[in-house]
């Protein structure tokens, strides 16, 4: 089992010279997370001129991403499993306030199936998949016959990499800009304790059964060799959202007396300046760790190779 978790944890990192149709991926892949970048960037400094739903640019990159990782059949099945456990819980919470609490969309979002905007799935499959990519780099990947450890710490991990992007979103989604609101107000800048524990709870199920899946029906090669770009990638992106957060706070309007829909006035400064904070020390903080790994691991790699060259030589 001990060696069996070490092969799951190895990251096989390669620089390989790719064929033609992977460079035309790997060029778009980049083109979507440079985008991103660029439209988050204007959305903090022009936030009434620039309306363009950023999730637009990142739906289309974890589709092309994640058939690059794991063959269509992977991703489709990813999609599928978080499309339906993530619509029933937000339905489910909103008529009876479990898991998430009492709340409600307004129309900001857009049009609704049932009562959960469309644009909120996309934003679930996305940032999903960029929390399990991560998870997979620092813990290990889930493959077939995958260690019960393995199986279970990735999506847990996974879970707490989603949630730290709620605990900056929410209160300026929600308390501010109003694109839903908690009904019985919260604590945490009008925002309650059981939406984090609902949203922990409803990502790491279909994270779970992901990792099921996978240790069913997933590859089963040992080391499969994934370019480095491929999570520089992913980290680019989860990375600028939590700078995003930050890049909130100075450029945020003139502060203003705001309350909640039970009546408690929050400052929106202190909402700004907490939630930047929140990405520093979650997001960001995720995002250098997993950095460090995977250079790590890239030295590791070819000092072994190193090694290997000489016993060959000699």
């Amino acid at each position: 089992m001990a060696m069996g978790m070490r092969e799951e944890r190895r990251t096989n990192l390669v620089n390989p010279t790719p064929a033609r149709n992977d460079k035309l991926t790997n060029v778009v892949l980049w083109g979507l997370a440079m985008a991103y970048v660029v439209a988050s960037i204007f959305r903090v400094i022009l936030p009434n001129l620039n309306t363009f739903p950023t999730i637009l640019l990142l739906f289309p990159f974890t589709l092309i991403h994640g058939m690059k990782r794991y063959p269509w059949k992977g991703i489709v099945v990813f999609v599928v499993i978080t499309l339906i456990v993530s619509g029933i819980m937000e339905n489910l919470s909103i008529l009876t306030g479990f898991p998430f609490g009492h709340y409600y969309y307004t129309n900001a979002l857009g049009p609704k199936v049932t009562l959960v905007p469309l644009l909120i799935f996309p934003s679930y499959i996305a940032f999903g998949y960029l929390a399990w990519v991560l998870s997979t780099l620092i813990v290990g990947r889930v493959r077939q016959r995958s260690t019960i450890f393995t199986t279970v710490a990735v999506p847990l991990v996974a879970s707490f990499m989603m949630v730290a992007w709620d605990l900056s979103l929410d209160p300026i989604a929600s308390t501010i800009n109003h694109t839903w609101i908690w009904t019985q107000g919260g604590g945490y800048f009008g925002v309650p304790l059981t939406n984090f524990l609902g949203w922990s709870l409803t990502v790491y199920i279909f994270f779970q059964l992901f990792a099921l899946y996978l240790r069913q029906r997933g590859s089963d090669d040992p080391s499969p060799a994934i370019p480095m770009t491929h999570y520089l990638q992913i980290i680019l992106v989860y990375m600028w959202t939590g700078i995003g957060f930050v890049l909130n706070y100075p450029f945020s309007p003139a502060n203003t007396q705001i309350a909640d829909a039970v009546g408690h006035v929050w400052q929106t400064s202190d909402i700004y300046e907490t939630t930047a904070i929140s990405a520093i020390y979650t997001m960001i903080f995720i995002s250098i760790l997993a950095l460090v790994i995977l250079f790590k691991d890239r030295l590791v790699q070819k000092k072994e190779s190193a090694v290997t060259m000489t016993k060959l030589a000699t």
